[in-house]
């Protein structure tokens, strides 16, 4: 259990959001934004040297980047410390260890963190067949986006594929929802918003499976035979491969009156 008192916790799902207790901590330089979010994403973990200069720099850092380095450790220790200088141990948070630093685990919360754990929680739900509390743990993470995740960051090429990465499990997340909604027979309030995010993705099997189901179970057959082609079409003309097994049996089924 993290202590509220001293606690940092930070906002990656969106803007960048440092907090310490409830007052914000003031970050405005880019690179020392970004120095930040690598460390908050890795809060426990040390982030080595040539990791953060590699995310830095990439192939190019100055010849002065060790001191360079370190002033924007320095600057982040500073901004923790002005929060509330009455509290000694603000700049202890962020520690330097032998090969690199790191953001102390057990003083630093990410909405990061809290989002997979929402995830597990509701697909554990929805392993045990209680469908109604995973949908409900998979929409409380899923609210935790503030928008794209480090939508504010510059990102270099270790924080780009981290946010790819975050992006990837919000799409995951959000197919598990709108699974577990389809079993509770949600199927009429969940079509405007599977037709947006399929048009969002159109090359997304598992969302086109699940507008095709929405749409059938909605009395829509046309609609959903007309969703399928959209996906074969657009799989055709991307990749030049057909929609998989799981898809061409769907819209077997739908085409039979057979569908679920």
């Amino acid at each position: 259990m993290k202590r509220e008192s001293g606690l940092l916790s930070v906002g990656l799902l969106g803007p960048l959001a440092p907090r310490l207790g409830r007052k914000p901590v003031r970050t405005s330089a880019p690179k020392q934004r970004q120095v930040l979010a690598l460390l908050a994403l890795n809060a426990g973990r040390v982030v080595t040297v040539p990791t953060l200069v590699d995310e830095l720099w990439g192939d190019h850092p100055p010849r002065s980047y060790a001191t360079t380095l370190q002033t924007y450790i320095l600057q982040l220790r500073n901004a923790l410390a002005a929060v509330d200088r009455g509290d000694l141990g603000a700049r202890q948070l962020l520690s330097t260890g032998r090969h690199g630093y790191q953001l102390e685990a057990d003083t630093c919360e990410t909405d990061v963190e809290v989002f997979h754990r929402r995830v597990r929680a509701g697909r554990a739900a929805a392993e045990a067949g209680d469908h109604g509390r995973a949908s409900a743990e998979l929409d409380r993470a899923l609210g935790l986006w503030r928008g794209s995740a480090l939508v504010d960051v510059r990102l270099g090429r270790v924080l780009e594929i981290e946010a790819s990465s975050l992006e990837e499990h919000r799409l995951r997340a959000l197919e598990s929802r709108i699974e577990a909604d389809l079993r509770l027979g949600r199927h009429a309030d969940l079509l405007g918003e599977l037709t947006f995010v399929a048009a969002k993705h159109p090359m997304n099997e598992t969302l086109c499976a699940y507008l095709m189901t929405a749409l059938y179970r909605a009395g829509h057959v046309g609609r959903s035979l007309q969703a399928f082609q959209r996906l074969r079409a657009a799989l055709n003309r991307e990749l030049g491969i057909e929609p998989c097994q799981r898809l061409q049996r769907l819209q077997a089924a739908i085409v039979s009156g057979t569908g679920r």
